[in-house]
């Protein structure tokens, strides 16, 4: 088909996009780095504030950097929220800090993929979207936060006030490695399990010690089974401390943390009644009393009908691009996404460019992605903007 031509075009312009990448990569904007942080958020100002009638906000966050919100004719009728993260996991101190061409394709460097390559598909599909012929027609947020990576603590009320500024989002996650996108993602929590017992001697016969730590080891036996008994439920554990220096001590405390995952709203109380149920086994035994303070973050990105709706034309946008049509997968891991969709906005999630190894000096990023998910990305949005697809169910 005939591309709008600064769609068309995108594909020149990978070592345009290609240099920019390895400059935002070189800053390091670990989640605790603030001062990092801000130069990231001054340079996507530097390049987001070049739209024609760009309104550009920084937004406090608490506990971290201000967020960046670019806003282009808030007044159209028809408005989409284009989502992205400026922090990593690379700290400061981290020794992955600089960038290198592994072959003339892939860009290995601190969050290439997580996600500042996301951050430029957004920046090169609203460049060529901005040129099309219908680009007046409807309105952009984009919104850039600072954490991410460690929550989203402080900008979790900026997603979910997005509804009332926006009709759609888009989040620019990486692709999986095979191209696909987000069709769901596991809300994610977590549980602190205190285990007391009774101190004593270990050499007392007969003991009336109550060791803490088997108790506790007791318990994570048995919570580690509930993934098998409830399906879309994960649980790990990940952390354990207890007892002293002197080994010749029976324990009386120990602790542990659990990351727990849920793919459905509706498996968040039995998930915490089975753990619940365990614990109040154990504490049926004399001299043991086991506490749990459990949490969850994100709730579980659920997929709503709109997005069942557009996906197809989210397909049918790269087939016209040249790529091939994407699947989408439900993934354990989070996002921003899940706000949105808790919020009741509809949004397709991980339609940033493709790369791999997330989260470790082996990251990468195929950087000639970035323009192939720009174009579909430029061409769902003229097409909007054209009345060729309604955001309505």
């Amino acid at each position: 088909m005939n591309l709008p031509s600064a769609i068309a075009r995108l594909p020149e312009r990978t070592p345009e996009f290609g240099a920019l990448l390895v400059r935002w990569a070189e800053i390091n904007s670990g989640s605790g780095h603030l001062a990092g942080l801000n130069r990231m958020r001054d340079a996507l100002r530097e390049e987001f504030g070049k739209f024609n009638g760009a309104t550009v906000e920084e937004l406090p966050c608490p506990g971290t950097a201000a967020a960046l919100r670019v806003s282009v004719r808030p007044e159209a009728k028809t408005r989409i929220l284009l989502n992205g993260h400026f922090d990593t996991v690379y700290e400061a101190n981290d020794a992955f800090q600089r960038c290198q061409w592994l072959d003339p394709e892939r860009l290995n460097g601190p969050g290439v993929a997580d996600m500042k390559g996301g951050l430029l598909t957004i920046l090169a599909a609203l460049q060529a979207f901005e040129a099309t012929p219908h680009a007046a027609a409807i309105g952009w947020d984009v919104l850039l936060t600072p954490d991410e990576e460690t929550g989203s603590h402080g900008s979790r009320a900026l997603f979910l006030a997005a509804p009332a500024r926006v009709q759609f989002g888009l989040v620019f996650e990486p692709g999986r490695p095979s191209g696909d996108i987000v069709h769901s993602r596991k809300g994610t929590g977590g549980m602190i399990v205190t285990a007391r017992g009774r101190a004593s001697h270990a050499a007392k016969v007969p003991n009336d010690g109550r060791n803490a730590i088997l108790a506790l080891a007791d318990f994570l036996l048995a919570a580690n089974k509930i993934p098998g008994e409830l399906p879309g439920v994960l649980l790990n554990v990940g952390n354990i401390r207890g007892g002293g220096p002197a080994t010749n001590v029976v324990p009386d405390f120990a602790e542990a943390e659990l990351d727990l995952r849920i793919t459905k709203v509706s498996d968040r109380e039995p998930l915490l009644a089975r753990l619940q149920a365990i614990a109040d086994e154990i504490n049926t035994r004399e001299g043991f009393k086991l506490e749990l303070k459990g949490w969850f973050n994100r709730p579980p990105k659920e997929c709503l009908p709109l997005e069942a709706k557009v996906f197809p034309e989210w397909q049918r946008a790269a087939h016209d691009v040249g790529v091939a049509p994407p699947n989408w997968v439900h993934t354990g891991g989070a996002s921003d996404g899940n706000f949105l969709t808790a919020a009741g906005l509809p949004n397709l999630d991980g339609v940033g460019p493709v790369g791999d190894h997330l989260h470790s000096s082996r990251e990468f990023l195929l950087v000639p992605t970035v323009a192939k998910r720009a174009q579909i990305v430029a061409l769902f949005l003229h097409r909007v903007a054209a009345g060729e697809i309604v955001l309505a169910t």
